[in-house]
């Protein structure tokens, strides 16, 4: 099985969901400031760095691309920004994944809610998270299982049709055995 993480970047409770499936938010309240960015970082480092010394690197992250348009995209892009930053120094290749592919892969709508996410989740893996964004990390996760051809759940066509148009970092697929 491949050795990927999924992330929900938010700057008050970013998702994590590692690879032995457990999910956690990064949503200690005692950091404020640019010091919540520093606490996010390490999480993502710390919890990279430990598979590359125990010589099972993570193949890789999926992260929730920034929205378009959205206001809160700048405060979300900061933490995205420490995140891809702990990535990239700890040599995890990632993929950026629109919040629209996240929700068709996972329930078949592109427009889908954070109870159909959820309620997907529980009716395909048996899984009641009550957090959104451990819920979002999860699918991030089932995803990039799914992109790299060893997937973690059974979807519909319907639903994995969404992940043709993504390409996986240079050099993935081939590490892996992927399809895409």
């Amino acid at each position: 099985m491949s050795t990927v993480i999924g992330i929900d970047p938010s700057l008050t409770g970013t998702g994590l969901a590692w690879p032995n499936g457990e999910t956690w938010t990064a949503a200690d309240s005692s950091y404020k400031g640019d010091d919540r960015l520093d606490y996010i970082y390490r999480a993502v480092h710390t919890i990279a760095q430990q598979h590359n010394q125990l010589g099972n690197p993570i193949a890789l992250a999926v992260v929730e691309d920034l929205p378009k348009h959205a206001h809160g995209a700048g405060l979300t892009g900061m933490a995205q920004g420490v995140i891809r930053l702990a990535l990239q120094q700890t040599l995890v290749p990632y993929i950026l994944i629109p919040a629209a592919t996240l929700k068709k892969f996972a329930t078949g709508s592109g427009n889908a809610g954070k109870p159909d996410m959820r309620m997907e989740l529980y009716k395909r893996a048996g899984l009641d998270l009550k957090d959104d964004n451990q819920v979002d990390a999860w699918w991030l996760r089932a995803l990039g299982h799914e992109l790299l051809g060893d997937p973690i759940v059974a979807l519909p066509k319907t639903h994995t049709d969404a992940l043709g148009k993504l390409t996986l970092p240079a050099g993935v697929a081939e590490l892996t055995g992927g399809t895409r």
